[in-house]
C-alpha cells in the first residue's frame, strides 16, 4: 500500500466524528498515560513489599470489589445527574485515593485504600461510554469505540514501559504520577466537555422520540435477558483478559523476570493495539458480530493458554500478541453491541451493568489467580483461561443467533444519538423566538 493510500485510510478513519468526541478521546488518553496501580500493584506488593501472591490477589480483588460497588451507582448517577459531573467526580476521587495509596504501609490500610481506588477509578466508565453513544451517530459507533480504545492503549503502551522502569527506582513516583495525570483529565472534562444527557421530556425529531422512551430502572436492565446474557459472557472474557495484569506479572516475577521485563512484555499489548486497532476495525466494522465475538473469545482463551509453554521473554511477548489480537476484535464489537441493546434513557444504567461485569471479574480473577498459582502452579491458570475462552465462544454463538441487524428500526431507535444539552436548549429557544 502506498503512502498516499495510508494517509487516505487514516483520514477516513477519523473523519466525520464530532468535536466533543475528540475531547472525550483526549481525556481518555491523558488518563491512561498515568495508568500505574492496576498494572503494577501485583509486583509492588510481591516484590517491593514482600507479600505473597495470595495477598496480592486479595488486594487486587478488593480493588475489583470497589468497582463492583461503584458500577451500578455510577450508572444511575450518569442517567440522573449527567455524564459530565459523574466523570468529574470520579477523576477527582481517583487522583486523591491513588496518591494516598502510595503512602500506605500497613497491610489493612493498603487493602482499604485499594478498594477506594477501585471505586473511584471505575465510576467514570459508564459515563464515558454513555456520552460516546450520545454524541456519535449509530453508523460510526464501532469506529468511535475503536478509536477510544486505541487512545486507552496508546497511553498504556507508553505508560507500561515508562512506569516499569520508574517502579525499579520508586513505586511512590508511579502513584503520584498517576494522580497528577488523573487531575489533568479532570480539568479537560471540566473545561472542554459539554453535557450530553438526553432530555427527560419529549422533543421534536428522532432525538426527542428516543429521549421520550419509557423510564428505565435497574430492574428493567435485569429483566432484559439478551442483554444480561451479554453481561455474563463479558464476565467470562474479562476473567481471561484480567490475567494480563494479575496472573501474568505474578507468574513472570516467580520465574525471575524484573518489573522492567514484564513492562516490555506487556507493552506488546499496547503497541499492537496502537498499530492495528484502526486498520483491523476498518476490516471488521461491517462484518457479522457473532463470528467476530466467537473468534475473539477463542483467541483470548487459547492465547493465554499458550503462556504455559513460554520460557524466554520473547515467548511471553508472543503469547501477549495472540490474546491482544482477540482484544482488538472483541472490544469495539462488544461495546457497540451493548449500545445497540440499550435504550437511550437507560444508557447509564445499562453501561453500569456492563461495567460491573468487568468489575466482578476484577474481583474474582485475582483471587483465582493467586489461589491457583500458589496452590497448583501457573500452568493450571493458563489452562483454565483456555476453557473459559471456549465456553464464552459457545455462549456468543448461541446468544446472538437472532440478533437484530444493525439497521433494524428498533435497534436504531434505541441507539439514536441525542444532541448535547446546550444544543437542545438552543434549539428550544430558537423555536420559542420563532
Amino acid at each position: 500500500m502506498s503512502a498516499g493510500s495510508l494517509i487516505r485510510a487514516a483520514r477516513e478513519s477519523v473523519a466525520g466524528l464530532p468535536r466533543a468526541f475528540w475531547w472525550l478521546w483526549a481525556s481518555t488518553l491523558v488518563n491512561r498515560l498515568g495508568a500505574f496501580v492496576a498494572t503494577f500493584m501485583a509486583l509492588y506488593l510481591t516484590l517491593e513489599r514482600g507479600y505473597s501472591a495470595s495477598f496480592a490477589g486479595l488486594v487486587a480483588a478488593l480493588h475489583g470489589l470497589g468497582g463492583v460497588v461503584s458500577s451500578l451507582a455510577a450508572g444511575v448517577m450518569t442517567d440522573r445527574l449527567g455524564r459530565r459531573p459523574t466523570m468529574l467526580a470520579a477523576n477527582l476521587a481517583t487522583a486523591g485515593s491513588v496518591a494516598l495509596l502510595g503512602f500506605m504501609e500497613h497491610p489493612a490500610a493498603i487493602a482499604a485504600v485499594a478498594m477506594l481506588v477501585g471505586m473511584a477509578s471505575n465510576a467514570s466508565r459508564p459515563a464515558v461510554s454513555a456520552m460516546l453513544a450520545d454524541i456519535v451517530p449509530p453508523e460510526d459507533r464501532v469506529r468511535a469505540f475503536a478509536l477510544n480504545y486505541w487512545a486507552i492503549n496508546l497511553g498504556f503502551a507508553i505508560s507500561s514501559v515508562a512506569a516499569g522502569f520508574v517502579a525499579e527506582y520508586s513505586y511512590l513516583a508511579g502513584f503520584l504520577g498517576e494522580a497528577a495525570l488523573t487531575l489533568v483529565c479532570a480539568v479537560l472534562v471540566f473545561v472542554k466537555l459539554p453535557e450530553s444527557r438526553p432530555a427527560a421530556e419529549a422533543g421534536g425529531g428522532a432525538a426527542g422520540a428516543g429521549a421520550a422512551g419509557p423510564e428505565v430502572s435497574l430492574g428493567t436492565v435485569l429483566r432484559d435477558g439478551r442483554f444480561m446474557g451479554v453481561v455474563g459472557l463479558s464476565f467470562l472474557i474479562s476473567m481471561i483478559f484480567m490475567q494480563g495484569s494479575v496472573g501474568l506479572p505474578v507468574a513472570m516475577g516467580a520465574a525471575g523476570f524484573t518489573p522492567g521485563e514484564y513492562g516490555l512484555a506487556i507493552c506488546v499489548n499496547g503497541v499492537m493495539i496502537v498499530l492495528l486497532q484502526i486498520p483491523v476495525t476498518r476490516f471488521i466494522e461491517h462484518r457479522d458480530p457473532r463470528r467476530l465475538l466467537v473468534l475473539s473469545a477463542l483467541l483470548a482463551g487459547w492465547g493465554f493458554a499458550l503462556t504455559a509453554f513460554a520460557g524466554p521473554l520473547w515467548a511471553y511477548a508472543l503469547t501477549v500478541a495472540v490474546w491482544t489480537l482477540a482484544e482488538i476484535v472483541n472490544s469495539p464489537t462488544q461495546m457497540e453491541l451493548v449500545v445497540r441493546l440499550s435504550p437511550v434513557q437507560g444508557r447509564g444504567r445499562y453501561q453500569g451493568m456492563y461495567t460491573m461485569s468487568w468489575s466482578v471479574a476484577a474481583l474474582v480473577a485475582p483471587l483465582m489467580a493467586g489461589y491457583v498459582v500458589d496452590g497448583f502452579g501457573a500452568a493450571w491458570l493458563w489452562g483454565s483461561a483456555g476453557v473459559l475462552g471456549t465456553v464464552a465462544a459457545g455462549g456468543y454463538w448461541l446468544l446472538m443467533r437472532r440478533l437484530p441487524a444493525r439497521g433494524a428500526a428498533a435497534a436504531e431507535s434505541a441507539a439514536a444519538p441525542v444532541k448535547p444539552a446546550p444544543a437542545r436548549a438552543a434549539a428550544a429557544a430558537a423555536a420559542a423566538d420563532a
